[in-house]
């Protein structure tokens, strides 16, 4: 991408960010050139007169951000197709719409707003306008019927529709919108000050607290020039692994109990309890919320704690590689894990499948290993992956790094090194730009910060890899029996939030 002449910034902080601004050539240029050579979209994003895009490359992370102040921008759907919701949600948000590029319907607005209201660029508050019918794609033909299902989810799932096209019980297309909650993530954090935004972020996503806090504290910390002390660096880590663990061994669970096996999911069930009851007693919350802060992380780890938590760790991994041999010979649940919600590597590769999903469908994209960060850097993260793409190869990746992150934590606590766990971060007082990019237990988490110099925040941008993945899914879907898509969603286990700013 340097071929394109791009006046490329290094950004502050520990991971290679690049940054420019471009015009309307160099940004088409820019998307040919990282697909050409086999990057992928890790988030694309409007903000007041501007759009981004984030390219992973094997060497750093090339944000490009053009000003679109009156006028449109080239359609990057094409060499990304992931980027077609982003586009949309830009559009809907912004009124920043994309040239060229056909589906002009509404991803985030349901009627909360009418159609030339946008509300993060328009501070009055709209009138609600009457819910309007959404032209989903119809499938047509002898015995071809729907099955709508949502936005409204038994007990506690955030809302989401998803619009099944069947003829008996195959499925021949899967047609999802999302977006129903509207929880004004961006316009929330340019009221709150820069030292208190990791606990919005913390909350973009309940089950990636960790991953989104890390990411805005480093995002904070890069714009602010920060050097955060090592033994928080490591606490960071350890309680990002202990997150993926707790994430992983829910899902291993609900999906035995996805196909009939009620057994792992009271097992796993019992082994989560233990593990979020010792993360309790170690950070005071189960989900180690607002425990990463500016600076550092907001309490400290003894001696006794770090025993504790490695005996744990080789309790928990005696158990999980016991239940992997239940899961790896019960007929009934291979019989159903094999071969169901395949996506091929080259269909992963094609659509920009991220994170787990992503590694199970030969796609080998892991920042712990590919740009390793403190204490990554240190670690030596051994990389889970397979090529089979289905759910098989999802619960397969997903004992790999249970198994890797037991590993490391043992290694974090062993090796955490003295020091303090937070320093003070001085605000700029003048306009500065972070990113904070980490690997979260579903995939690549982002924030983009923008900070005024007058100590607020300008702008914030969150993505998770689910803005990837969800499109994926419909795809997955394709050709397999209805009562087989619980296990395939289970399989993937996306964020509505994540995917709701």
């Amino acid at each position: 991408m340097r071929s394109l002449d791009l006046d490329l910034q290094r950004l502050p902080g520990p991971l290679p960010v690049l940054h420019a601004r471009v015009d309307t050539g160099r940004w088409h240029g820019a998307a040919r050139a990282a697909a050409e050579a086999g990057g992928r979209l890790v988030a694309m994003w409007a903000s007041a007169g501007s759009i981004s895009a984030a390219y992973g490359t094997s060497q750093a992370l090339i944000w490009v951000e053009l000003p679109v102040a009156g006028h449109g921008y080239p359609d990057l759907s094409r060499f990304f197709p992931c980027a077609a919701r982003m586009q949309r949600a830009a559009a809907d948000l912004w009124g920043v719409r994309a040239d060229g590029f056909e589906d002009r319907r509404p991803w985030l607005n349901h009627g909360a707003w009418p159609a030339n209201h946008h509300p993060l660029r328009d501070p009055d508050a709209p009138t609600p306008q009457p819910q309007q019918d959404y032209p989903f794609v119809r499938v047509e033909g002898d015995g071809v019927h729907e099955i709508p299902v949502g936005p409204v989810h038994a007990g506690i799932i955030e809302p989401g529709h998803f619009r099944f096209s069947v003829v008996g019980e195959k499925v021949l297309r899967l047609e999802q919108r999302l977006g129903y909650v509207h929880k004004g993530i961006s316009q929330r954090f340019r009221s709150m000050a820069p030292l208190e935004g990791h606990r919005l972020a913390g909350r973009v996503s309940g089950d990636s607290t960790v991953a989104f806090a890390w990411a805005y504290c480093m995002a904070l910390e890069s714009a602010a020039a920060c050097d955060v002390p090592a033994r928080a660096q490591w606490l960071r880590a350890l309680m990002m692994e202990r997150e993926r663990v707790a994430n992983h061994l829910g899902d291993l669970g609900a999906l035995g109990n996805d196909a009939a096996l009620a057994f792992g999911l009271a097992q796993f069930s019992r082994l989560r309890e233990d593990w979020q009851r010792l993360s309790h007693e170690a950070f005071g919350h189960r989900f180690m919320m607002d425990r990463v802060v500016p600076g550092g992380v907001a309490c400290d780890m003894d001696a006794a704690m770090a025993t504790r938590m490695a005996s744990q760790c080789e309790q928990l991994e005696d158990e999980v590689r016991t239940l992997a041999a239940v899961y790896e010979a019960h007929a009934g649940l291979q019989d159903r894990f094999a071969g169901t919600g395949t996506v091929t590597p080259a269909l992963a590769r094609q659509l920009g499948l991220a994170g787990l999903a992503g590694r199970a469908s030969g796609q080998a994209n892991d920042l712990r290993c590919d740009l390793r960060w403190p204490p990554y850097d240190e670690l030596a993260v051994v990389k889970a992956g397979d090529t089979a793409g289905d759910v098989a190869a999802r619960v397969s990746v997903r004992f790999h790094e249970v198994s890797e992150s037991l590993r490391l934590i043992r290694e974090i606590a062993a090796r955490l090194p003295a020091g303090d766990v937070r320093c003070d971060v001085t605000l700029p007082s003048a306009r500065a730009t972070g990113i904070g990019w980490v690997e979260g237990w579903r995939g690549e988490v982002l924030v983009a910060l923008r900070l005024g110099g007058d100590g607020r925040v300008e702008d914030c941008h969150c993505h998770d890899p689910s803005w990837q993945n969800w499109p994926v899914l419909e795809h997955a879907v394709i050709g397999n029996i209805v009562p087989d898509f619980p296990l395939i969603n289970k399989s993937f286990n996306l964020s509505y939030s994540g995917h709701d700013l």
